[in-house]
């Protein structure tokens, strides 16, 4: 089922573009059963790398997050996508706003759970910062 025709709860749609999809597992829990926030975090770690790899054309490091919201919990079972938008280009810097989406189990629901603004740098093969390259 394509992306776009998942309900969305509310009014609001994911921002930017849908860059990692993964499936939540009960290796991921708590003792609550709720997914651990650190697994939703590495998720959106990976989907801000791949978006700043393919704007930098190269490595890049996670150097800061902002911000960091949890909204809802991660259950078992859901999908959750992560979306990213690049929203501030530096030398060798970028801000990427990232959401994190779950789509519920067994139902046609998808709900905004996490979001945070990611500061990666871009760096060389000697892990030194290096200029972004103009688009």
């Amino acid at each position: 089922m394509a992306d776009e025709t998942i309900e969305t709860e509310g009014a609001e749609a994911p921002r930017g573009e849908l860059t990692v999809r993964t499936l939540a597992m009960p290796s991921d829990t708590n003792a609550n059963g709720d997914i651990f926030g650190g697994w939703v975090l590495s998720q959106m770690d990976q989907a801000g790398g791949i978006a700043g790899v393919e704007r930098a054309r190269g490595r890049v490091v996670t150097i800061a997050v902002e911000a960091m919201t949890f909204i809802r919990p991660v259950k078992v079972g859901d999908v959750l996508c992560v979306y990213t938008e690049i929203e501030r280009i530096g030398r060798t810097s970028m801000k990427i706003h990232i959401e994190a989406w779950a789509r519920r189990f067994m139902t046609n629901r998808r709900e905004k759970v996490t979001v945070a603004t990611f500061t990666f740098v871009a760096i060389d093969d000697e892990g030194r910062p290096r200029a972004i390259p103009a688009v």
